[in-house]
């Protein structure tokens, strides 16, 4: 069963993603999960409602998520995000002052009131709510639909001819946007003021800087590739989502990172990623190193470990990783970030050939945040481990020995260690169909059928001519009263150890002899009469004599019975004949 933390944590995927209908969704099967209400899941939803501009839904999720905890003051951030997006200045405004009464430090109410602030100082300037100069620009409308926050608002010709309006009489007309929440987002972007907000529990913005060019540690393989650029997480525009700490609600703190000239940090960074692509390796890792010592931002180390990832120097990337993970817990760094450099030592180690280390490290980033190329990396690690402790497990001298021994057990009886044996024998010698159609015969007299068709439909796929396993597996679907598989499977038998030789013909006949009577035999109380009816009525024996190749054949058997030997000769045509004599359709003499 799905928990209410596992929609929760695909709500925040969602949300990242900035699919936010799915997130909604996810985060409403959350609510239902949930044993008891919670408050950070009506505070994600709420966000994910406000991203899509649906103000009222946002704010009646934000108002639920402060009922349920009014102590916390992040929930009077998303009612103040949501009364500012439907006009209502001054209820934002009380909003973000609570948050504040409740937690003076938080930076993302501290931003909220000042744009609402600067909002209702706007409004209240002039007698059009000042938005004579907001919508002054002549160009206005083209710079709209060319904005990717509204482009989409202003395809609809209705809007267009609003904003229209409040552009020719913006006095007249400034009451619009009480009743139209899209006039509040257009305004909002003219303002400059982000109307989009993260969802709690880990996910960041959906808003951030283009940052395009970023190094991208490669996927391991011995093929050498152009470096890509990486998938860093991109820096909030925000000054609250500078660096993140987790409170003991699962929700996102925020905390200031230490300041820098980020600006010449970044153009330091910019150079080193060109650098980067141009395989100038040591040139880059000299510009990572000067944007760290000019803003503090583990991104660059994360940067400058790809480098030396790439440069070979491994035993330098581990160590920039490190320093890494422990300046970013310093600072209370982005928990993606960190992921990051964990998942980079776990590629590291995987090109070393350090398996165990690689899983270690793939698991630690997945604890930080769950990715599903390091997810992929880490089971795909998990496996050839498996697959390397499989391989130096084999030793054809002790698969004999336990052959032998399970074969000794076989002989006195003793069934379960039997299976046992015969067990070791196939981890010792794995491409040996004889362990697997042993310990099918061993299973076979525990009863135990299904696993014992198994065992020798791998002992068949090991080899295709092993003809004791089909007669063992055609023995385990006769227990089963499978009539009709085990005949098929004798079938096979038959057709394989004729092109052999033939030296387990009689062995076949004779079981196939068995499934067909036991297949087609009376019912207690059925006359001969009602048999035949009733087998008549079997689908494969119905299928046989419709098909015309077979109704010519009888029908010329019938005038010269020695001609059906020649036809007999034909595969496919015997086992069609075998089976209506086994149904007692053709009588022999």
């Amino acid at each position: 069963m799905t928990t209410a933390d596992e929609y929760k944590a695909e709500g925040n995927k969602y949300f990242a993603a900035k699919e936010f209908e799915k997130a909604i969704e996810s985060f409403t099967k959350a609510i239902e999960a949930s044993p008891q209400p919670n408050h950070v899941l009506y505070s994600n939803r709420s966000g994910s409602y406000a991203s899509l501009k649906e103000y009222d839904q946002a704010l009646k999720d934000a108002q639920e998520c402060i009922k349920i905890n009014p102590s916390w003051a992040k929930g009077y951030n998303r009612v103040g995000g949501a009364q500012f997006g439907l006009g209502n200045l001054e209820d934002a405004q009380k909003a973000y002052e609570e948050c504040l009464s409740l937690d003076a430090n938080n930076a993302q109410a501290k931003e909220g009131l000042k744009s609402v602030e600067n909002s209702i100082k706007a409004r209240n300037s002039s007698g059009d709510m000042g938005l004579g100069a907001i919508f002054r620009d002549p160009n206005l409308i083209t710079k709209l639909k060319s904005n990717p926050k509204t482009s989409e608002l202003m395809k609809d010709p209705d809007l267009v001819a609003k904003v229209l309006n409040i552009q020719a009489n913006p006095q007249t007309n400034a009451t619009q946007l009480l009743s139209d929440p899209r006039l509040m987002t257009i305004m909002a972007t003219l303002m400059g003021i982000d109307m989009d907000f993260s969802a709690e529990g880990g996910e960041p913005s959906s808003k951030t800087e283009d940052d395009a060019s970023k190094p991208e540690e490669k996927v391991e393989t011995e093929k050498k590739e152009e470096p890509k650029p990486t998938e860093e997480t991109k820096s909030e525009t925000k000054p609250a989502a500078e660096g993140k700490k987790v409170d003991s609600e699962g929700d996102v703190e925020m905390k200031d990172a230490p300041q820098g000239d980020k600006e010449a940090a970044d153009k330091a960074k910019a150079e080193g990623n060109t650098l980067y692509k141009q395989r100038k390796f040591d040139e880059a890792i000299a510009a990572y190193d000067k944007a760290w010592e000019l803003h503090k931002d583990i991104t660059y180390l994360n940067n400058r470990a790809a480098a030396e990832y790439e440069k070979g120097d491994y035993d330098a990337a581990v160590a920039t990783c490190d320093k890494a993970v422990d300046e970013g817990r310093d600072m209370r760094a982005d928990y993606k970030l960190i992921a990051k450099s964990f998942a980079r030592l776990g590629n590291i180690y995987l090109k070393k050939d350090d398996l165990e280390q690689a899983v270690k490290y793939f698991d630690k980033s997945l604890t930080e945040h769950r990715t599903p190329d390091v997810l992929n990396k880490l089971r795909s690690t998990q496996r050839e481990i498996k697959s390397r402790e499989a391989q130096a497990y084999v030793n054809p001298e002790k698969a004999e020995e336990a052959r032998l021994e399970g074969k000794e057990y076989f002989t006195k009886g003793d069934w379960p260690n039997a299976v046992k044996a015969y067990g070791e024998m196939i981890k010792r010698a794995p491409e040996d169909p004889r362990g697997y159609s042993n310990r099918a015969a061993a299973l076979v007299k525990l009863l135990s059928y299904p696993d014992a068709v198994r065992d020798c439909d791998t002992a068949i796929e090991k080899d295709p001519d092993f003809i004791r396993a089909y007669i063992r597996k055609a023995n385990a679907q006769l227990m089963m009263k499978e009539y009709s598989h085990c005949m098929e499977t004798l079938n096979e038998a038959r057709e394989k150890d004729s092109k052999l030789g033939g030296k387990n013909l009689h062995e076949i006949d004779q079981l196939f002899g068995r499934a067909s009577t036991q297949r087609f035999q009376a019912i207690d109380g059925e006359t001969p009469e009602q048999t035949m009816e009733r087998v008549s009525k079997d689908p494969e024996i119905v299928q046989i004599l419709q098909d015309p190749v077979m109704q010519g054949i009888l029908s010329q058997a019938r005038d010269n019975p020695a001609a059906l030997q020649d036809h007999m000769k034909n595969p496919e045509v015997a086992k069609k004949v075998n089976m209506l004599v086994a149904a007692g359709v053709i009588r022999t003499r």
